[in-house]
């Protein structure tokens, strides 16, 4: 099943990188936006299925941003907001809103929220993410391409999949940096390394990237056309047989990666 796609329009820049890095170690796909205008170009780029709005934007109120998604195809929403009498929270859900959170909050609670909203709209989370032949095992955390294994440490499969997340999209050393270690690593050009590192075990040739491009003035994006066009990976019952591929550009060695650690601040 397709991942579901989540715009959080949150103004605070250090909650908004942390519910992200969150909700993406879950299996979802994120979008971020600061404010009601950026939200609006977002959401009508990639018409998300689930918005987190902030219900205090700096161009005005979240409920505002509730009334204009109720116009458009009236995704699921949630307003996070510091403002919990009982007439803010009728007032959120009268603009619109499918469920209301108090600032501050546990993050297990938040997380149980959206799993809630998701069931309501009958939408699941994902097990697997595939391009092609690049498939992505959300649960345990494990690349394979062309049904083989791909040896990346945890931090090369957060980049990863945030370039994937990205569908093609350019992203910038501090875009990837916020969305895969948003809490952890505070230097862009750490994103290069890694870059180098990943790069090293899924191109054929590292000095001449075909998956992983570089763009110029800008940072990074995923050649998805080359992904399609090598083909999508072969399914195999557990119990079968391995498939005979063609040789691939993905190199492996060592253990299979652990499971990245969820160690964050439990409230915000």
């Amino acid at each position: 099943m397709e991942a579901l796609h989540i715009l959080i329009v949150e103004a605070n820049p250090h909650l908004r990188s942390l519910l992200g890095w969150h909700l993406q170690q879950a299996g979802y796909f994120i979008h971020l936006s600061a404010s009601i205008k950026q939200a609006q170009t977002a959401y009508q780029h990639h018409q998300p299925d689930l918005v987190i709005v902030d219900s205090d934007l700096p161009d005005g109120q979240g409920q505002e941003l509730c009334r204009w998604l109720q116009r458009q195809k009236h995704p699921l929403i949630l307003i996070l907001s510091a403002q919990t009498t009982e007439a803010d929270v009728v007032m959120g859900l009268k603009a619109g809103a499918d469920d209301y959170l108090g600032k501050p909050f546990g993050m297990q609670e938040f997380l149980a929220r959206i799993v809630a909203l998701s069931r309501r709209s009958r939408l699941s989370l994902p097990t697997q993410v595939s391009f092609g032949a690049l498939r992505i095992d959300l649960i345990q955390r494990r690349v394979h391409y062309h049904n083989e294994l791909v040896d990346l440490t945890p931090q090369e499969f957060s980049l990863l999949y945030v370039l994937v997340q990205a569908e093609g999209i350019a992203l910038s050393r501090f875009e990837l940096l916020q969305r895969a270690w948003p809490e952890s690593i505070d230097n862009p050009r750490t994103v290069d390394t890694h870059i180098l590192s990943l790069r090293k075990k899924i191109e054929l040739d590292p000095q001449q990237p075909q998956l992983i491009q570089t763009v110029r003035n800008v940072g990074y994006r995923l050649n998805l056309g080359y992904l399609m066009d090598v083909g999508p990976s072969q399914t195999q019952h557990p119990n079968s047989a391995p498939a005979v591929t063609s040789p691939h550009p993905f190199r492996s060695g060592g253990s299979p990666p652990s499971r990245m650690s969820m160690s964050r601040p439990q409230s915000v």
